[in-house]
């Protein structure tokens, strides 16, 4: 088979780690920034998906060299107590994930079909779960083909509405300068952060890579899976890119100023009102591909993270049954679901370091790793990137408290 074939072939688990970066709390987060603050935290994007490359990367390398998951490679080092209190905190960054996609999804079937949001949040959990089985019936291939079409979808659900309006080539180029105004704004950036670096794919994408390639410890083997790698990370994340970075001009092109933007329905309301019911129907689509998608993979991190960390294997179906309570509850309970997206984005923020601290030490083993751990540049970026999201949550407990 000729080697670009090959390559090819090799590419998808990275696509399915990228649903996780345009999740409906991407939608909230980057929505409800760009209406309030126009380009002002564009920057935030693009360093956070600068990040995300780094540590996708890393995380899948971790699982083609090693074989094991990042969740098992943790469960082996850690001792009993340490290991179930590392687990309880990357349960709630995985029950906050699933909140937040698990309300996306209802609120876009409530604009496409005015469907009462519990009722949703109902049959978003029920679909996940036709998902889920074409992973467990039909391998990990399949799964990746759905997902891959999924995104494709909300990609023309949140880029369509930018050929519609005006962009402000001077507000974009200031957008670029790292810059805060107010607490508010670091409050959303952090969201927009958690949203976009989210520690339980950082889990999830060890065991994707793992599952999908195999265990290998022939070097030429292993290089040409990293190399495949590259791309399919590259690729992934320039789709998921994109899609957040369209998501903000939008809203700061044609909602700036605008009231009731601060929610996505008046997000929605106001792009019906500005470029028209298609471009509306085509948003709320996908919106919804995004909710479905997101929460099947949130799922399957869930997984990954109790089957490593506790040595448990629980069923994906029964999992996804157990995790949609805590997000009807909140739909039930009449909880503002933009602000409860906002909100449990900002909880990832705070669980990306438990994720990416060890991530960078193992893939830096040459213990573990041997001759493919990080090499000087990239053990440095990981510090540096990580360094980074500890400093603006540090910042963001400061001006809440000040404030």
């Amino acid at each position: 088979m000729p080697k670009k074939a090959t390559s090819l072939v090799l590419l998808g688990p990275a696509f399915v780690a990228a649903i996780a970066y345009v999740d409906p709390g991407n939608v909230a987060a980057n929505l409800t920034a760009g209406a309030r603050y126009g380009y002002l935290l564009l920057w935030v994007l693009i360093v956070a998906n600068a990040i995300a490359v780094l540590v996708q990367y890393q995380s899948a390398k971790l699982g083609i060299v090693t074989g094991r998951s990042l969740p098992e490679l943790l469960g082996e080092r850690l001792r009993t107590g340490p290991r179930r209190l590392y687990w309880l905190q990357a349960e709630l960054v995985a029950a906050a994930t699933d909140i937040a996609e698990v309300l996306g999804g209802a609120i876009a079937l409530h604009l496409l079909f005015g469907i009462p949001l519990l009722l949703g949040g109902v049959i978003i959990g029920v679909a996940s779960m036709l998902l889920l089985l074409v992973q467990s019936r039909r391998g990990q291939r399949s799964f990746e083909l759905v997902i891959i079409t999924l995104l494709g979808v909300i990609l023309v659900g949140f880029v369509s509405g930018l050929f519609f309006t005006e962009i402000d080539g001077p507000a974009l180029v200031g957008g670029l300068f790292p810059h805060f105004e107010g607490t508010d704004s670091v409050l959303l950036a952090t969201s927009m952060l958690g949203a976009t670096v989210m520690p339980h794919v950082i889990y999830l994408h060890s065991a994707l890579a793992r599952d999908r390639h195999g265990v290998t410890e022939e070097p030429g083997r292993i290089r040409s899976l990293l190399a495949a790698t590259r791309v399919d990370v590259g690729l992934a994340l320039l789709v998921a890119g994109a899609i957040n970075i369209s998501m903000l001009l939008l809203a700061a092109a044609a909602l700036g100023g605008v009231e009731g933007t601060d929610t996505i329905e008046g997000a929605h309301a106001a792009i019906v009102g500005a470029l028209g019911p298609t471009i509306g129907v085509i948003f709320a689509v996908g919106l919804l591909a995004s909710g479905l998608a997101s929460t099947s993979v949130g799922t399957y991190a869930g997984s990954a993270i109790m089957g490593g960390l506790l040595r448990l294997r629980v069923p994906l179906l029964v999992r996804r049954v157990v995790t949609l309570v805590p997000a009807l509850v909140v739909l039930g309970a009449g909880v503002d679901p933009t602000m409860a997206l906002v909100l449990s984005q900002v909880v990832l923020s705070f669980g990306i370091p438990f994720a990416l601290i060890p991530l960078v030490a193992l893939a830096s083993s040459r213990t573990l790793m041997g001759e493919f751990a990080n090499r000087p540049w990239l053990r440095w970026a990981g510090w540096v990137s990580t360094a980074a999201i500890v400093v603006i949550n540090v910042l963001l407990i400061v001006l809440v408290v000040v404030a």
